[in-house]
C-alpha cells in the first residue's frame, strides 16, 4: 500500500499525487484466475475471444481496486461507508439485530442507502470511530439491491460501531442481484478508526446507515458518495439540504 498522507493543518503546504489503486487480497486469486483463463483461450482456442477475456479480467482487477481514501476528522462527523449513488433517505425502525439496550434504540431513523453498482469500489468502511459492538450475518436472497425491500429480504450483515462519546452509528452491507458473499474484515469488539476498511461485499450491492436521532443527512438523492471521505452528517446539525440534478 503506498504511504498514507496525514494533514493535520487545513492548508497543507504539500501537494497529493495520484495513485494508481492496489488491488485487494481477496480479489488477487480471481485476477489471476481471470488471466489465466483468458491466456488459454487466446492461445488455444480464439484470439478474438482471448481479447474478450483479457478486458474481462481486467474488470475484475478493476473491481477489486482498494484506493487510498483521506477521512476528515471530526467526533460529530458519520462518513460514507461505501462509493456508490445515495438512492434512498427514509425514516424506519431500525433492523431488528441492531435493536436493544446496549445497541439502537427502537424508534425511527433516517436511513441512508447507498447502491454500489459492479464499477464501484466494493470496499466498505466504518463511518465513526468506536468499537464495533455488535455484527450479525443474516442470510437471504438476492433481489436487485436498490429495491428497498432488499433490506429485509436480502442476505445481510449489521454493524453497529459505539464511539467514545456514546455515539451509536448501525450500517448494514446487502448483497445484491449479482453479489454472493459479503466479508467482514472487523470482528466484535475491535477498535476501528472512521474510514478504516471494515468489509467487502462482492459484485454489486448496497450498504444502508443509520443516522442518529435528531440528525440530519448532508447528502442528497441522487448524489454520489465517496467511501471513507463523503459527510453524510453531522451529529446534532438537524436543518438538511437541497439541491437540483443537472
Amino acid at each position: 500500500m503506498a504511504e498514507l498522507d496525514t494533514h493535520d493543518s487545513p492548508l497543507p503546504t504539500t501537494t497529493v499525487k495520484w495513485r494508481f489503486p492496489s488491488i485487494h487480497p481477496e480479489g488477487r486469486k480471481y485476477t489471476v484466475i481471470a488471466v489465466a483463463i483468458a491466456l488459454i483461450v487466446y492461445f488455444g482456442v480464439s484470439h478474438f475471444v482471448g481479447w474478450l477475456l483479457v478486458g474481462v479480467a481486467i474488470w475484475v482487477a478493476t473491481f477489486f481496486r482498494d484506493p487510498i481514501r483521506t477521512t476528515p476528522r471530526g467526533d460529530k462527523l458519520i462518513v460514507a461507508p461505501a462509493d456508490g449513488l445515495i438512492t434512498m433517505i427514509a425514516k424506519v425502525p431500525p433492523p431488528p439485530e441492531l435493536r436493544g439496550p446496549d445497541c439502537l434504540a427502537d424508534s425511527e431513523y433516517t436511513r441512508i442507502s447507498i447502491f454500489m453498482s459492479v464499477f464501484d469500489v466494493h470496499i466498505n468502511r466504518s463511518p465513526i470511530t468506536g468499537r464495533v459492538r455488535r455484527i450479525v450475518y443474516v442470510p437471504g436472497k438476492f433481489v436487485n439491491a436498490d429495491l428497498d425491500k432488499a433490506s429485509e429480504d436480502n442476505e445481510r450483515q449489521h454493524f453497529m460501531v459505539e464511539g467514545s462519546d456514546g455515539l451509536r452509528v448501525g450500517f448494514t452491507q446487502i448483497a445484491g442481484l449479482v453479489a454472493r458473499r459479503i466479508l467482514s474484515f472487523a470482528k466484535e469488539g475491535d477498535l476501528v478508526e472512521a474510514g478504516q476498511r471494515v468489509g467487502l461485499i462482492r459484485f454489486g450491492s448496497r450498504v444502508d446507515v443509520y443516522l442518529p436521532a435528531g440528525t440530519a443527512p448532508r447528502v442528497l438523492l441522487g448524489q454520489r458518495s465517496i467511501g471513507g471521505e463523503t459527510v453524510l452528517a453531522e451529529v446534532g446539525i438537524a436543518s438538511t439540504l437541497t439541491g437540483s440534478s443537472q
